[in-house]
């Protein structure tokens, strides 16, 4: 099992910035790539950064069209930490953003709560 708390979500006008963070616990060692997804009202989840080990040529990060240039994904292993660091918030960007740890065997996916990010125009 895999336990995931996100926290840093809030409300930003267009323009700003804000940083989220997932503490992950458990079974960390069995997961293969961890990232962020979110879901605005009536739309589907959708990925917004995924973050995963490249061995030693160091992380390998892949990010959504739509957030590339604005916001970073990085991870801190010692202290089992994800973070997503949004700048040039829009209000687009508005929605419930989900934290995602992928374990590959047996595969698994699991999920934070969730943390609301609120941009206004």
């Amino acid at each position: 099992q895999v336990q995931l708390v996100e926290s840093g979500g809030g409300l930003v006008q267009a323009g700003g910035s804000l940083r989220l963070s997932c503490a992950a616990s458990g079974s960390i060692f069995r997961v293969n790539a961890m990232g962020w997804y979110r879901q605005a009202p009536g739309k589907q989840r959708e990925l917004v950064a995924v973050i995963r080990s490249g061995g030693t040529s160091g992380d390998i990060t892949n990010y959504a069209n739509s957030v590339k240039g604005r916001f970073t994904i990085s991870r801190d292993n010692a202290k089992n930490t994800v973070y997503l660091e949004m700048n040039s918030l829009k209000p687009e960007d508005t929605a419930v953003y989900f934290c995602h740890a992928f374990v590959p065997i047996p595969p698994m996916n699991y999920w934070g709560q969730g943390t609301q990010v609120t941009v206004s125009s």
